[in-house]
């Protein structure tokens, strides 16, 4: 009976010290965002925080919009995605301005160039559409879908969750692929990166992982200051969720 009794309390105490070394282990770690539909207030700032140190080269407004729109999506019942992939197109083009984050985790996975629509803009991006033939680069929330071999190699389709702004995304054949065009020896020559009909097109050398990595009902959140996306986007201007931005 008292080996019993013994045995008993041994494993009380070791599962004690189990349960308290878990929790001092992941008391540092974001919250998890399988469990936030919509967010809750501290977990917000701190992965807004936590993915603003991680790309330091990003800016933190931008991530902001990114997360506001995201919870946004949640909130109208959308499922929840591992990873996030924030691209600022208001910088120009031969600067890495497009970050891949682990929600999960918080670690920023990839830091790449990408390319606009060639009636975008040349170094800078200007101009913004949603048309069929216009060559030009859509704004928005986008949900990633799945992969196939083309013209442009392994690339990835793209559902455009904004109507008006990117709903016409798989019409459009708007897609994320690499391109031998996406170099910055080529760009030094140009003057600007090479560009596309519209799509997000990164480094050939680097297309295949992100693509894998983003895949299959990811959010990709696409940005400008277009007043009148900024404006009228129903993700930016979700009325059950709050905007992430910092002032």
């Amino acid at each position: 009976m008292l080996y019993m009794i013994l045995k008993g309390l041994l494993f009380s105490a070791l599962f004690s010290f189990l349960f308290a070394l878990n929790a001092a282990a992941t008391q540092d770690r974001p919250a998890n965002p399988f469990s936030y539909a919509p967010f809750s207030k501290d977990h917000r700032l701190a992965l807004l925080n936590t993915l603003s140190r991680a790309a330091p080269a990003a800016n933190p407004k931008v991530i902001g919009l990114a997360l506001s729109a995201l919870d946004c999506a949640l909130t109208q019942g959308m499922s929840p995605a591992r990873n996030l992939t924030v691209i600022d197109y208001s910088l120009v083009s031969t600067q890495p301005r497009l970050w891949v984050f682990d929600l999960v985790t918080g670690k920023l996975l990839f830091q790449e160039l990408v390319a606009h629509g060639m009636n975008t803009g040349k170094n800078f991006a200007r101009n913004f559409s949603n048309t069929y033939g216009s060559r030009q680069t859509s704004l928005g929330l986008f949900r990633t879908k799945e992969t196939y071999v083309g013209a442009n190699g392994y690339s990835l389709r793209m559902e455009g969750l904004e109507d008006g702004f990117n709903d016409k995304a798989m019409e459009r054949a708007i897609v994320f692929h690499g391109a031998n065009y996406v170099d910055l020896k080529l760009a030094k020559k140009l003057g600007h990166l090479g560009r596309s009909h519209g799509c997000p097109a990164v480094r050939t050398g680097i297309a295949r992982k992100v693509i894998d990595t983003i895949k299959g009902e990811q959010f990709l959140f696409s940005y400008y200051p277009d007043q009148q996306w900024l404006s009228k986007s129903q993700f930016l201007n979700c009325p059950s969720s709050q905007r992430w931005a910092q002032k």
